[in-house]
């Protein structure tokens, strides 16, 4: 073959995703307080949108009667009232809105993120009890590694060889850094820490700086002064068969019934495995549900939840000046054509999003109308694709639609995904949701006789009475996703 250049035609199918899909995509994705501040921001950057205001809404029902006011102005009078409320706009537009009125009404309706408030953590309230403390400077300078130490839980997230290492190579800097020799300033010792250590795990809470949650436990017996009782002898000698629950070989061991270990147990059971979450940072998040299911004379009906949302109109002002195609060119025509093209298309993915989410909400309603009126064991299979077909979208659409968004229900205020599971057959050729029957070994074990408690076998028994046909390892699989321990673990004697 000669080598060469050549030039041939061929012909195939692209697919481009143009950039305002992407952001129409986005605009399904976002919960309504982010697309709240996403208009807003909307607002500042794109002078071709305005806002109307609640009141603007009421007057549209009088805009009749101020028509016909209008005609009947002779137009002397309407060019006396264009000329003192006229605004240059031109000027505005070329000199980046700096000038004019409508600048000030924008600033007045000014958006401000509100600032989050300091709050005292875990860390802080140790440090003012350390402060309290008869501790002298290199006492309080160990003291403030072991603090920064401790994870929120309330445990030490390192060993003392750890703080000890790295609390020495702070001193070595400093010594540096100084000239200073070692000597002057020695270095942390294992004896120092383990004596702090104990200062540490003296502060409240109790069971603070423990290592493990075998130490975090006898911390707070030991506090509590059952250093010497039962419970605590438990959790120092049979840690291991104290979690197994082997309250028989325990009773042996200690030559006591096996009721009384089980006693001691649920004393032990009402300890704090993570004391440090109480001085965690507690603040509350709100969930505000982006749709509203009411039932209103035995009927279900779909709202959106969206009277903070920002309603969004054209600029009537902005739209006269592109009108004037005239005034402007290059660069300025780009941008007025720009904005103006974004502006309405904002408008329609907006409303398209409303739509879209009432589609779905709605189909959903139909589909799990049992479980609004009896509970989540008639909570019917549904998957997005199921949604999609029936809504004539793309399954990917519906997903973004569901995602990170919630419904206030008469059931209670619930994530769209929620009402998404998978499906088990039955023995009369009906499917059921796998959530339905997650609810019902929940409310099986609740009701359970304690001391013959419900094996994984006994369970598909019941369900298979009730016609659902599910398999023993389902089951099982089921019951550790809802946290439910072995029937062996949940025996009482």
């Amino acid at each position: 073959m000669r080598p060469g250049l050549g030039q041939h035609t061929q012909l195939r199918q692209e697919l481009k995703i143009n950039p305002r899909l992407y952001q129409a995509m986005d605009l399904l994705y976002m919960p309504l307080l982010d697309l709240q501040n996403h208009l807003k921001q909307e607002l500042l950057n794109n002078p071709f949108l305005d806002m109307i205001e609640p009141d603007e809404e009421d007057e549209e029902g009088e805009e009749g009667e101020v028509q016909e006011e209008s005609a009947n102005e002779t137009e002397a009078e309407k060019a006396e009232k264009e000329e003192k409320s006229e605004i240059d706009w031109e000027e505005i537009l070329l000199d980046g809105f700096d000038a004019g009125g409508r600048r000030e009404e924008h600033e007045e309706r000014e958006y401000y993120e509100p600032v989050t408030v300091d709050t005292r953590d875990l860390a802080d309230h140790l440090r003012d009890q350390v402060t309290l403390l008869d501790l002298n400077g290199r006492q309080m300078y160990l003291a403030e590694e072991f603090i920064g130490n401790i994870n929120e839980d309330g445990y030490l997230a390192c060993g003392l060889e750890k703080i000890v290492e790295g609390v020495n190579e702070s001193v070595q800097k400093v010594v540096e850094e100084n000239d200073r020799e070692v000597s002057d300033l020695p270095l942390y010792t294992m004896v120092e820490a383990e004596e702090m250590l104990r200062v540490v795990q003296s502060l409240d809470p109790p069971g603070v700086a423990a290592r493990d949650l075998r130490e975090c436990l006898m911390l707070q017996l030991r506090e509590a002064g059952l250093e010497h009782s039962v419970p605590f002898r438990l959790v120092r000698d049979c840690f291991d068969e104290l979690i197994a629950h082997r309250w028989s070989e325990i009773s042996k061991k200690f030559g006591i019934s096996p009721a009384d270990v089980q006693k001691a147990a649920d004393e032990i059971a009402k300890l704090d495995p993570k004391p440090g979450l109480v001085y965690s940072d507690a603040s509350d998040n709100y969930i505000i549900p982006d749709l509203i299911v009411d039932k209103i004379d035995g009927k279900y009906f779909v709202f959106l939840n969206d009277a903070n949302l920002p309603r969004l109109k054209l600029s009537k002002a902005y739209q006269e000046i592109a009108r004037d195609k005239k005034k402007f060119d290059g660069e300025n025509k780009e941008f007025i054509s720009n904005k103006l093209n974004s502006a309405n298309w904002m408008i329609q993915a907006i409303e398209q999003r409303r739509q879209t989410m009432l589609k779905v909400m709605n189909y959903i309603v139909d589909r799990q109308r049992e479980f609004f009126e009896k509970g989540v064991q008639f909570l019917k299979p549904l998957t997005l694709r199921e949604v999609a077909e029936v809504i004539s979208m793309h399954e990917s659409t519906v997903s973004r639609v569901t995602n990170e968004k919630f419904v206030q229900t008469p059931r209670g205020v619930l994530p769209l995904k929620f009402f998404f599971s998978s499906g088990l057959s039955t023995t009369a050729g009906e499917d059921v949701s796998a959530r339905g029957i997650k609810a019902q070994i929940q409310k099986l074990v609740a009701d359970e006789d304690s001391k013959h408690p419900l094996t994984d076998q006994a369970i598909v028994n019941i369900l298979k009475e009730t016609g659902v046909q599910i398999a023993r390892r389902t089951v099982a699989k089921y019951r550790d996703q809802l946290g439910v321990l072995s029937a062996r673990m949940r025996k009482r004697v």
